[in-house]
């Protein structure tokens, strides 16, 4: 979908409706607005599968210092398949124990292979209490996610663009998709003082995700103010919060084969970017693994092969990194 009608209306990916993002008013429409977001909720019944696997959740250890989320949904089956998620999930997790020395038990993954549970929504919302539950300084945090993500209208004035982001569980075309807020809430609200946060999210539409206060832009080469108008709170409880996401809010990320050796392995690009940037450099900091992901993007692009099908050249986007404080991007990269 183009940026510009992005702009003007929202289909519902549950319904199918359009809904306009035009400044209406009235109470009508107000509560149009609202049943439309609750329409589709998640059943109060659960097999007992379902409850067995939340169980598993509750009782991750909670391991102290380095601790990690991986998400990868290919939602198998459905017209929207993804090809590369869970090879970007397994790379990801060798990833972070071999250049970041994540003990492996402070690994969890969801994802849609038989070792792992699904990544639901139920399923994601429990992993991402899990993540910063008992928070203490010296934490170091990851929360990675590979799948789709889309855009719905803001109800609440917490968003500059009118949008909220959000990203797409397993089951979201019956129990509806995971919100910035609901995020933000979740994972950047309890970060205490000396515990960092690192999400990765390799998704359409993720700009934002995390709804965090500042944004960096690489052409102006500054950090821009994203509090939302409503001047509600959305930064953490003294600790630090940085995303770095495959696009802008109104972008589309890429899964491409454009790096595989063999051109046939599907992967995300910016999920392939950035762990490049970070295994070419030994002493990565946060502008040149920004500057590496961008080199990379653009020889993609330059390859004929790349692309060809399903994606378009224009889809392999700049990654953004956004913040729940300004800081130096000299700064050594380190998670």
């Amino acid at each position: 979908m183009s940026s510009s009608a992005v702009n003007q209306d929202f289909g519902c990916p549950e319904c199918q409706e359009i809904v306009s993002d035009k400044k209406k008013k009235g109470t009508h429409v107000y509560l149009r607005k609202i049943l439309h977001r609750h329409r589709t909720t998640i059943p109060n019944s659960l097999s007992s599968h379902e409850k067995s696997t939340l169980d598993t959740i509750r009782n991750w250890e909670t391991i102290k210092g380095k601790r990690a989320l991986l998400c990868g949904v290919t939602y198998d089956k459905q017209k929207y398949k993804l090809k590369g998620t869970n090879y970007d999930v397994t790379q990801m997790q060798e990833f972070l124990m071999t250049r970041f020395k994540f003990p492996s038990a402070s690994i969890h993954i969801l994802a849609e292979m038989e070792s792992h549970p699904h990544p639901t929504k139920r399923n994601i919302q429990e992993a991402l209490r899990w993540l910063v539950k008992d928070n203490q300084h010296g934490d170091s945090l990851v929360f990675y996610f590979s799948g789709h993500g889309l855009r719905q209208p803001d109800l609440f004035d917490d968003e500059q663009d009118g949008f909220d982001e959000t990203i797409c569980p397993l089951d979201f075309k019956t129990a509806g998709m995971i919100i910035d807020n609901e995020i933000n809430d979740t994972i950047v609200r309890p970060l205490k003082k000396g515990v960092k946060l690192h999400a990765i999210i390799d998704a359409c539409h993720s700009g934002t995700i995390l709804d965090l206060s500042h944004v960096y832009s690489t052409k102006e080469h500054c950090w821009s103010d994203n509090k939302p108008p409503s001047g509600v709170y959305k930064g953490t409880n003294g600790g630090l919060a940085i995303s770095i996401s495959a696009c802008e809010d109104n972008q589309l990320a890429a899964d491409t084969s454009a790096f595989s050796e063999s051109g046939k392995q599907m992967e995300g690009a910016m999920t392939h970017t950035f762990r490049k940037a970070l295994s070419d450099n030994s002493k990565a900091t946060y502008a040149n693994v920004l500057s590496s992901m961008h080199d990379n993007i653009l020889a993609a692009k330059k390859k004929i092969f790349s692309l060809s099908g399903l994606f378009h050249r224009e889809r392999l986007q700049e990654p953004l990194l956004s913040s729940s404080e300004e800081f130096d991007l000299n700064k050594a990269f380190v998670l």
